[in-house]
């Protein structure tokens, strides 16, 4: 029997390489695309999940801004006309609702913190407003917004506008997108845009009506229609943007790897005050300074981004 006789490689050739011959590549992709399609079909199983907390003034419109952004009626608002007492409490009411969308699967928490927003003065900013808005912004992303704001001539929101942006500027007050998070030329220029026009003047509606021949989500008047989703009526269209369709995920790592990442490092700093026992945890004691202080947003991004580097 004859033994098998295997033809030449192309690539066994027995002449040496040189530089007029090319070096024997590889046929085919290896498959490393396909991890995309892996991570959708894993994200497609597990959904996603999205808190949203929403502080104001009662009788702002509140749950009806949260109905039209997610068109589902995904908080109950009291009967109009019934008076019902609003509890001062510092306890939060929240709910949580399934919306699905062409398979994609949003796990969507609603907090509320009923009679807080009717202590706060929604025509300038006070001491106290300052001083919360200050923590909050270094715990969670905030996003400032004009509720009713066709109660308003344009040049009253105009001015309303520039006055809360001024207040935030002097304050040192960082609103989302916060632009020292800006990872590259693009989402610079895309929220740049944004910080101009926040706080956003929204208006909100859950009843449809027919305008020029189509049905449109607005709120009539003896003077109209005010449509939620025109640019000219409102500013919902960026509201809503913001939030689910181009920066939804974003807010999420920012609050994981930014918020949270802060805020466990302070709990760490400050278990070194506590007598030692089941909760000491054995680090360097951090000074007083460290305790206090809010460190910028960008010290953690950019350490998250050094690890990256490593791996």
């Amino acid at each position: 029997m004859e033994p098998l006789r295997h033809s030449p490689s192309p690539c066994s050739s027995s002449r040496p390489s040189s530089p007029s011959t090319p070096p024997c590549e590889m046929p085919g992709p290896v498959g490393v695309e396909a991890v995309l399609e892996q991570l959708k079909i894993k994200a497609m199983k597990m959904g996603f999940e999205f808190n949203i907390m929403v502080v104001g003034q009662s009788g702002l419109g509140k749950s009806t801004m949260l109905n039209t952004l997610f068109k589902s009626k995904v908080w109950k608002s009291n009967l109009p006309g019934l008076k019902v007492p609003i509890p001062q409490t510092l306890q939060l009411h929240s709910v949580t609702h399934v919306i699905e969308e062409k398979g994609v699967k949003l796990k969507l928490t609603v907090i509320d913190t009923p009679g807080f927003g009717d202590q706060i003065n929604n025509d300038n900013l006070r001491p106290l407003d300052i001083e919360f808005l200050q923590r909050l912004c270094q715990t969670v992303n905030v996003v400032p917004v004009i509720a009713r704001a066709d109660s308003l001539t344009m040049e009253e929101r105009e001015t309303f506008r520039r006055r809360i942006q001024q207040n935030l500027r002097t304050h040192c007050i960082e609103v989302y997108p916060q632009k020292c998070l800006d990872e590259d030329i693009n989402d610079k220029i895309l929220n740049s845009k944004l910080r101009e026009r926040i706080p956003f003047a929204v208006v909100g509606a859950d009843q449809q009506h027919l305008v020029n021949g189509r049905c449109v989500l607005g709120r009539k008047t003896k003077w109209g229609v005010i449509e939620v989703e025109n640019m000219a009526h409102c500013e919902f269209p960026l509201l809503r943007d913001l939030l689910i369709r181009s920066h939804l995920q974003d807010l999420k790592d920012i609050t994981h790897n930014v918020h949270y990442e802060n805020y466990r490092i302070i709990r760490l700093n400050e278990s070194h005050l506590l007598p030692r026992g089941p909760g000491w945890v054995n680090l360097a004691p951090a000074s007083p300074g460290q305790l206090t202080s809010h460190q910028p947003f960008k010290i953690c991004r950019e350490a998250h981004k050094d690890s990256e580097k490593e791996f």
